[in-house]
């Protein structure tokens, strides 16, 4: 009995190590099915069914916007140096050929039309502007209308089956809410980053002559002016415009013109050619203890008025200098940035209601603003 115990255990022990030099060396000798996953199961993640994304991907918002932003190639005409055919000033001051300037950009497709969305630092002074979509196909594009005081432009191309945004609501963004950034980067072609609105309203910083941007962490970068900010549905937000960087790379800290500015100049230029703001002719400071004093003035916020025009919407509603304006249409001020757009953004020939302080006493004042001259731009 204990020689047949002994015999059985090798020849166990045998077949137990031929098993696993088999399934080590020849795993398909052992059978079909470990020919496939070998000798150790290995777990693997199911498939994404198509059209759902991962849990925390932005990819559906990514794919819905990305076919609407478009790269924009600009160039200008080489202009010719009065001496550039001078052998000694060449010599001495280097030759530079009569090349025309190139230029990258991006924008947006907003209508099925064929109007486009950009900055207008981008189309400045471009004789030739051409528009690449995301599926390659290409066009020239025609300049419909700028705004320069709001650093827009609007083009226009003519291209069947166009991609359009949806436009969404840039009133509604708050501090913290996750955004991507679509454009063209250095050229290198569409690229989308991540981040967060780091700020809104911002104004003040010398970009624009009416300011009030989204400020994002969503990395920006030169080629990626007149791109979209959209939010995680893939809705515009903003048309990315600037950024606060040393090194001329992005740093955390871009800009992006609201969706419900850039709505009211696309409207007024293709519309009526042009933007029309209100004006109502006065002379805006921010409000300082100096300036309090000298005026007699007892406020704490708000803007104090030094000068108006004669003759002027203001004058004639009975706006004198000294007065602080605190509100128009209901809405607050506290600094010169915040009456130049809220004055900007009334209808010219329809009346405001427009809240200051009079040393001590509050009065409401209807002011019917006038359209606000082009050549104007210290004077509100």
């Amino acid at each position: 009995m204990k020689r047949l115990w002994l015999l059985f255990s090798q020849t166990a022990t045998v077949l137990l190590a031929l098993y696993f030099v088999l399934a080590t060396l020849k795993p398909d000798w052992l059978g079909k099915g470990l020919s496939h996953s070998g000798p150790v199961a290995l777990l693997e993640a199911p498939s994404a069914a198509p059209g759902i994304a991962p849990a925390g991907s932005f990819r559906l918002a990514a794919q819905k916007a990305s076919a609407a932003v478009v790269s924009i190639n600009t160039s200008k005409a080489a202009r010719n140096r009065p001496r550039s055919n001078d052998p000694w000033f060449n010599f001495f001051f280097g030759e530079k050929g009569n090349e025309p300037q190139v230029g990258l950009g991006s924008g947006v497709i907003v209508s099925a039309s064929g109007y486009i969305l950009t900055n207008n630092h981008v189309v400045e002074g471009a004789d030739e502007i051409e528009v690449i979509l995301n599926d390659s196909r290409r066009a020239r594009a025609k300049v419909i209308g700028t705004d320069p005081d709001s650093d827009l432009a609007v083009l226009k191309i003519e291209i069947d089956r166009l991609p359009v945004i949806v436009l969404g609501n840039s009133d509604t963004l708050q501090v913290g809410d996750q955004v991507l950034a679509i454009g063209n980067p250095f050229g290198v072609g569409q690229t989308v980053t991540g981040g967060i609105v780091s700020a809104l309203g911002r104004n003040q910083l010398g970009i624009n002559t009416f300011e009030n941007f989204i400020q994002t962490d969503a990395a920006i970068n030169p080629g990626n002016s007149g791109g979209a900010l959209v939010d995680t549905a893939g809705h515009l937000l903003g048309i990315n415009t600037a950024i606060y960087s040393r090194s001329g790379g992005s740093m955390g800290i871009g800009f992006a013109i609201p969706v419900t500015t850039a709505k009211l100049v696309l409207e007024g230029i293709v519309k009526d050619g042009q933007v029309t703001r209100g004006w109502i002719g006065v002379e805006p400071n921010e409000l300082s203890p100096e300036l309090a004093e000298t005026f007699g003035v007892k406020a704490q916020s708000g803007v104090i008025i030094t000068g108006v025009m004669q003759s002027a919407p203001a004058a004639q509603a009975g706006i004198r200098p000294g007065d602080v304006i605190i509100a128009v249409a209901g809405k607050p001020i506290n600094n010169v940035a915040e009456l130049l757009s809220a004055v900007a953004a009334l209808k010219p020939g329809t009346a405001a209601k427009f809240s200051l302080l009079r040393r001590e006493e509050k009065i409401e004042l209807m002011v019917t603003p006038g359209t606000r001259p082009k050549a104007r731009r210290l004077v509100q």
